[in-house]
């Protein structure tokens, strides 16, 4: 049924949820897992909500999101791996978190995409979007949203 499931993931319980899900489905249909963390780069303006620090200390703070990323990730390659799942994982740096999954998922040939809502609803909703909803809207490809 697919060949490639791209996962994305940020670590909160919905996408550990979404995480396991997709491990699961993965292990049914003999599919290989893309699981993909997206991590902003530090802001660099004070309207883009930027503390200014030292060139070497945002590098740091880069750094420090990367490596925790690529943690989330590789927790999750292991998972799959004890599933019998093959997994890659990826680190992104962007701030544009559903255009970095739909990228990804058409440059490693992704067939399925698993994701978290979120649930946000009212003003929250409004004010601060959706990234599944983004994704959902933004690609041909076959989206699960775990809930």
């Amino acid at each position: 049924m697919y060949q490639r499931i791209l996962l994305a993931t940020d670590g909160s319980e919905l996408s550990q949820k979404a995480a396991a899900s997709a491990i699961e489905l993965a292990a049914l249909c003999g599919a290989e897992l893309v699981a993909v963390t997206v991590v902003p780069r530090y802001p660099q303006s004070y309207f883009e909500g930027s503390v200014a620090l030292p060139a070497e200390e945002m590098i740091a703070v880069e750094k420090q999101w990367e490596n925790q990323g690529q943690a989330l990730v590789d927790a999750v390659k292991k998972a799959a791996a004890d599933k019998g799942v093959t997994a890659k994982s990826i680190t992104l740096k962007s701030d544009v978190v559903s255009d970095s999954l739909i990228t990804a998922a058409n440059k490693h040939q992704c067939d399925l995409i698993v994701m978290a809502s979120h649930g946000r609803k009212g003003i929250q909703r409004l004010l601060l979007g959706s990234e599944t909803q983004h994704v959902l809207t933004h690609t041909g490809i076959p989206v699960l949203v775990i809930r």
